[in-house]
């Protein structure tokens, strides 16, 4: 897809606005209703529809594939994520009230880094075209940890602070308790760091490492920055709102890691036979619409044994407890 320079300022400008739009609308700190969070939900989602069909009338319909594919994807795995953000807001403890303001400069920061890792990774694309194989190989690798990790439990593991992170802890000092939404604080005559600045770092620092996957996995779907720029951009800004909406339903999604194993996979085994036919080795090329057909039915099972599983373990847990209830009465009865 031709862009031009105008229209790369355009869209960086429009999602700059959007950006501003959301948190100007959410700065007062306040627990966030399933109700606003579904609004928000459904108005981003929205919009990322409206520029899908932008792309299709200005692109043609490979480009829209690709972007669909490639949003769907980023989507998932921002999902998956949130696993994440969820450990990481119950070991700092944050307030309710203040976990938007948390997120939203989690999602400032992770724009950024995608942006920085995007603009690297197709200055290398276009140098050194086996880098495919690399991006093909870690992305194999990252499912066949994601299994390995969702057969020990996963993410029902406590965050760890990494050493960095504690070490920039040890040498500024941390409050003993939340301050509002301050950073920082004047403490016994020194100027400390807020909890509220720790959990940001937090959340800053694990997004390199979301950019680490997502990144390789939507270049195996397609080599347009802009189209990878964009798809990652509208899904991580509708992220926030999702954290709020789903919350709940989190742990429901058990099998949702086995689901993106299988497309990290899939799509790292995309990488690698591109690469061969890049490299003039005459094999099949997975197409844009039947890796969208695929990504989508993945999902779509993955999302219904898992809710169905988790529905099959209250049960039972609901008739174990009730066995327990029961049990001494019936003793007693006998006696």
């Amino acid at each position: 897809m031709n862009v031009s320079l105008s229209v790369w300022l355009l869209t960086v400008a429009a999602l700059c606005a959007l950006v501003a739009a959301d948190f100007f609308i959410g700065r007062k700190p306040h627990d966030v209703s399933v109700r606003e969070a579904g609004t928000w939900t459904v108005v981003w989602v929205v919009l990322a529809c409206l520029f899908g069909l932008g792309v299709f009338l200005f692109g043609g319909g490979r480009p829209t594939g690709e972007f669909f594919a490639g949003y769907i994807t980023e989507k998932s795995l921002s999902v998956d994520n949130l696993f994440v953000f969820v450990l990481i807001m119950g070991k700092f403890a944050v307030p309710s009230q203040y976990q938007q303001r948390v997120l939203m400069v989690g999602v400032l920061v992770a724009l950024v880094l995608r942006a920085l890792f995007i603009a690297a990774g197709a200055a290398i694309i276009s140098t050194f075209s086996w880098v495919f194989y690399l991006f093909g190989a870690f992305l194999i690798w990252t499912a066949w940890k994601l299994i390995q990790d969702a057969k020990k439990g996963g993410h029902e593991e406590e965050y760890e602070e990494s050493k960095l992170l504690k070490a920039v802890e040890k040498r500024f000092g941390v409050a003993d308790r939340y301050h509002g939404t301050k950073l920082w604080i004047e403490q016994n005559g020194k100027r400390v760091m807020t909890p509220m600045l720790v959990v940001m770092l937090a959340i800053g620092s694990t997004d390199v490492l979301f950019a680490l996957d997502s990144i390789p996995a939507i270049y195996g779907l397609t080599e347009d920055p802009y189209i990878v720029f964009t798809a990652n951009a509208f899904a991580l800004m509708g992220l926030r709102q999702l954290y709020f909406l789903i919350g709940g339903l989190l742990k429901k999604l058990v099998h949702l890691s086995y689901g993106l194993s299988v497309i990290l996979g899939f799509i790292g085994v995309k990488l690698v036979l591109h690469a061969l036919h890049e490299s003039g080795v005459h094999v099949p090329e997975i197409g844009i619409p039947f890796s969208l057909g695929f990504i989508v039915l993945v999902l779509a099972v993955t999302t219904f044994t898992s809710l169905r599983a988790s529905a099959r373990q209250e049960r039972q847990e609901r008739q174990e407890g009730q066995g327990r209830q029961d049990g001494p009465a019936r003793d007693g009865s006998t006696v």
